[in-house]
């Protein structure tokens, strides 16, 4: 009989990825998915720091800052 790790978890996706996967979501957190989802230049694969770089650069309201600190925590939680 062979042991089974349940404590083992599933690598976590990148950030970006996440993100756009919470495109349903009724608050600020879906609002930047969504419009993660049609930006082609997103970084699917980046980090919370390379998003806001992201949202910087591209002169993104003050709210969505907000929501990429809302969706770092949760995604940091899951």
């Amino acid at each position: 009989m062979t042991e089974h790790d349940d404590d083992q978890q599933e690598p976590k996706p990148a950030f970006g990825q996440w993100l756009m996967a919470q495109k349903d979501r009724s608050d600020l957190v879906g609002q930047l998915a969504a419009g993660a989802v049609v930006d082609r230049r997103f970084p699917r694969n980046g980090d919370p720091e390379t998003v806001r770089k992201h949202l910087s650069a591209m002169q993104a309201e003050g709210d969505m800052f907000a929501a990429v600190d809302d969706a770092e925590s949760d995604w940091l939680s899951a």
